[in-house]
Order: C-alpha cells, then structure tokens, then sequence
C-alpha cells in the first residue's frame, strides 16, 4: 500500500469514527447502544466512497466495489433497523451495560462505536485494494462478484424468510427449519461470509492480496465472536426445541439435514 492509499485509508477510519460518535451521542439520549447496529453496514458504504472517489478517475473495480458494498449495508441497515424498530435495546448491549455500570453512557463510546468503527476499519481492506487499482476487471472479479451474489441471497433472503415465519402467529414457539434455514442455522451470516470473500476475491484480482485480514476478521466475528457462538450461547434454554434444531441442522456452512 503507497502513501496515497495509507492517506485514503486514514480517511476511511476517520469516516468511521465521525459517524460512531454521532452515533453514540443519538444513542446516550434515546439510552439505546443498538442503533449501533443499523449504522455498522453503514460505515463500509462511507468507507468505499472514500477510497473511490477519493481519486481524480475511479476505476471499473472500484465502482463496482462501491455498487455491491451500496446494496449490501444499505439493505442490511434499513432490515436492522425495521426489525428492531420500537423493541428498545437489545439484551446483548443490555448485559454490556449492565457490566459496566456506573458510567455505561461515557464508557459505550469505545466499548460499542469506536470498537465497531476500528473493526469495520479492518475488515474495509479488501475495498482500498480494489479501488485503487486501474488494471482491468477479469474473471476473478466475476468469481468474486457471482460469490458476493450467492451471500446477497442466503442473507437477503433468510431475513424475508425468518421476518415473515415470525409475522405468522400460528408459528409462535416454533423453530424456522424451512427454506435457507433448513440447509444452515445461520444463512445470514453466512451470506455475510460469502459477501466478504467475494469481495476480497475483486481485491486479489486487482493484486491485493494482503487484504485477506479483512474476510479473515469477519469470518471470525462471524463464527466466534459475535455471531454464531454468541446468538446461540443462551438460546436452548430461552427455546427449548431449539436443541433438536441444533442437532438436525449444519451450525454455519449449508448442508443436507441429519436424520
């Protein structure tokens, strides 16, 4: 990476900085740390940005870059959001509150936005390296974007699934096991895990290989962290026939249900 895009790169953190501690001064007065969660995907879009119109001429890639990251986090903010419209805050930030009481308002600034705004940081590197290269696409940038696609969907779509299996009161109490749910647990971040790599697969074609870091910290967060491991820390106990769900269907990658 030269000096140029170390510069652009500054500036995609700055980006995400500003827009965490905007955030979190929303969050202090509505007492709500989860709208965190609405702007996340928000911060890749602004990022992008950053690195391709931060150039005199943008690039193919880098406008093709911009165009997927657009759809992926303006889609994934506007569900958030939705979703937990009108819900208050959710339990995973009420126990972060909870465990750092007294001061949680001042205290949530780095423990919720700026950590959210260093990671999305990281993980923007695939972005910086398609966007600043001028070589012409070539497969791997159709690899990468048919990859982004099959993530957009299982995300996409599990979401309209799960959203429309909850509106339905005759399914209250039960496990959704159909459709995208019935191959995976979790097909929504597995589309998030396929979004990513596609993403890096455009990077490697413009040469930036380095920027594995980026889908190697979100398959992490994804898988150990704040994803599978987390959602499903307490759910048998909260869903009892949750377990027979566990037992029957693949945790993260899709694959055929178990007898």
């Amino acid at each position: 990476m030269n000096s140029n895009n170390l510069l652009l790169y500054g500036l995609g953190l700055a980006a995400a900085l500003a827009m965490g501690v905007i955030t979190w001064a929303l969050s202090v007065a509505k007492r709500n740390v989860a709208i965190v969660d609405s702007i996340w995907s928000l911060m890749f879009i602004a990022q992008a940005c950053v690195y391709v119109f931060g150039a005199p001429a943008p690039t193919a890639r880098g406008l093709l870059v911009v165009a997927l990251v657009a759809i992926w986090g303006l889609r994934l903010s506007l569900h958030i959001t939705v979703r937990s419209w009108g819900h208050g805050e959710d339990r995973r930030y009420q126990a972060i509150r909870e465990r750092n009481e007294p001061g949680f308002a001042f205290k949530s600034l780095y423990l919720v936005f700026a950590l959210q705004a260093v990671l999305a940081w990281i993980i923007s590197l695939p972005l910086i390296g398609a966007a600043r290269s001028g070589s012409p696409l070539g497969l791997l940038d159709g690899v990468g974007a048919g990859l982004w696609l099959v993530g957009f969907v299982f995300e996409a779509g599990g979401d309209w699934q799960l959203s429309r299996f909850k509106a339905d009161p005759a399914n209250q109490g039960k496990v959704m096991d159909r459709g995208l749910w019935r191959w995976t647990r979790h097909p929504n971040y597995f589309g998030d895990f396929c979004v990513w790599w596609g993403l890096y697969l455009i990077a490697l074609s413009a040469g930036a290989w380095w920027s594995v870091a980026g889908p190697l910290l979100m398959s992490v967060l994804l898988m150990r962290v704040s994803g599978v491991t987390l959602l499903e820390k307490d759910i048998g106990e909260r869903r009892p026939k949750y377990a027979d769900y566990v037992r029957r269907t693949n945790a993260f990658f899709p694959g055929p249900r178990k007898a």
